[in-house]
């Protein structure tokens, strides 16, 4: 390919070339493509492949231009890249500097300018000095009891009052029907027959419960509320309503005993099997904030012994992403007390700052697996993707096939894969030693600032 290549400027991580391809090599290139595709046209008043040349210039030769121009930009920009053994850390950027009319005409040279951002070069800490403290904790006999019995009471039945006490306490359970009108018209969604409703359980809206502490089955009543300004239904948010009930029943709660019966009823052998099941989830979650903690703790070792240049447009497409995640929880009225009250210049400098943590953090681990031939196999991208789709429900197939499709859907899934890899190899080569502590210190919150970690 006759082309001219010239580095107009090399500026800490950017760089920019000059590059012209002579409209000749175009034209050239615009013959060959009209000669390849004139076999296959079907054009009226020719004989299938005997349409002149000149007549599928006129037809075509534009549309078949942008084509060899786009073809050639693409070719171009790969051998700038493959030449100058460049790692580009964001797509580059081309600016074309001739007039586009005229190369498409055949009568200029196409000349652009291309800017590259790459990657920084840097020699990452090597694991094998670093020392780590992983915090651990088991769970005691009494918490495995614990665990037990609430799963009991999450498992009681109720049974119908009987004999002199028949009025509805709170943690019973009433059986209803009712219509909710609000002005005197009933509301869409407002209408149920035989719901079952545990009294104190906050599922129905503010107040609603409260009311019907003391109803006897057979009665019916007015109960007056109001919907929160939050509620999800917009035609409802802050409006009184009136929900006429009629109480069919009044359950009583059973407890249900922590014993061998039960624990067959979970299908498990016996109370013994049953408690050896809680402690192992009991276990199963302290260890994964255990090693939440262990990996939290890495990624502040590896950011503060690092210092390198960082490709700013990949800092500034970090920050878009968490700034656009901060204006959300300002305008959902999410934001963290303490972010509320700070200036808008103040939260920018404090979430730019993570977002060069973020994007020095991804630099290094990239760097760590890149030198241990980390890969993530196509079997764990496989399973990552059937496990996300799983969470979809019926819509579960549909997912998948998004994701199969979809090469930067599979890069979102790959990503988090990679870094717990690398992750993991540095914990293997690192010294790390297991720290007993208590419960309430492995799952107190670290003081860090709002969107660092994770």
């Amino acid at each position: 390919m006759s082309m001219q290549i010239v580095e107009k400027s090399g500026e800490g991580l950017s760089r920019v070339y000059g590059v012209t391809v002579p409209a000749k090599e175009l034209g050239e290139r615009l013959t060959a493509r009209i000669a390849e595709i004139t076999p296959q046209l079907n054009i009226k008043g020719f004989r299938p492949g005997k349409v002149p040349a000149a007549h599928v210039r006129r037809l075509y030769g534009k549309s078949l231009m942008g084509e060899v121009i786009e073809q050639t930009l693409n070719e171009t920009t790969q051998k700038v890249l493959d030449d100058n053994k460049l790692r580009p850390a964001a797509q580059p950027d081309l600016k074309p500097e001739s007039d586009m009319e005229k190369v498409i005409a055949g009568d200029a040279d196409l000349t652009y300018e291309l800017a590259v951002e790459v990657m920084p070069e840097f020699e990452p800490i090597d694991p094998k000095g670093l020392e780590l403290k992983r915090p651990v904790y088991k769970p005691t006999e009494a918490e495995v009891d614990e665990a037990v019995a609430e799963l009991a009471k999450q498992n009681r039945t109720y049974e119908s009052r009987t004999g002199k006490s028949v009025k509805a306490k709170t943690d019973d359970m009433v059986v209803i029907d009712f219509v909710g009108k609000i002005d005197g018209e009933a509301f869409a969604g407002g209408t149920a027959a035989d719901a079952e409703l545990v009294l104190g359980s906050g599922t129905f809206i503010p107040g609603f419960e409260d009311q019907l502490v003391g109803v006897k089955a057979g009665e019916a009543k007015n109960v007056e509320v109001t919907f929160p300004e939050d509620y999800q239904a917009e035609n409802l948010k802050g409006k009184p309503a009136v929900f006429e009930v009629t109480v069919k029943d009044v359950k009583a709660p059973v407890d249900t005993a922590a014993d061998d019966e039960f624990a067959k009823k979970l299908g498990l052998e016996d109370l013994a099997a049953l408690k050896e099941a809680v402690r192992g989830q009991l276990e199963g979650n302290y260890a994964s904030t255990s090693r939440f903690k262990l990996k939290r703790a890495l990624l502040d070792i590896l950011d503060t012994k690092h210092d390198f240049p960082l490709p700013p447009r990949m800092v500034d497409a970090e920050f878009e992403v968490i700034w656009s995640q901060v204006q959300a929880d300002k305008e959902g009225g999410g934001l963290p007390p303490e972010d509320a009250e700070k200036s808008e210049e103040q939260l920018k400098t404090e979430y730019r700052k993570i977002a060069e943590r973020r994007v020095r953090l991804g630099l290094v681990l990239a760097e760590l697996g890149r030198k241990h031939d980390v890969v993530v196999t196509d079997q764990e991208l496989l399973n990552a993707m059937r496990q996300e789709a799983m969470r979809y429900g019926q819509q579960a197939q549909q997912v998948f096939d998004m994701f199969r499709q979809n090469p930067n859907a599979q890069a979102q899934l790959r990503a988090p894969i990679y870094e717990d890899k690398v992750v993991d190899l540095v914990f293997g080569l690192a010294k790390v030693e297991d720290e007993e502590v208590s419960k309430d210190d492995l799952l107190k919150d670290d003081d860090l600032p709002e969107g660092y970690g994770e």
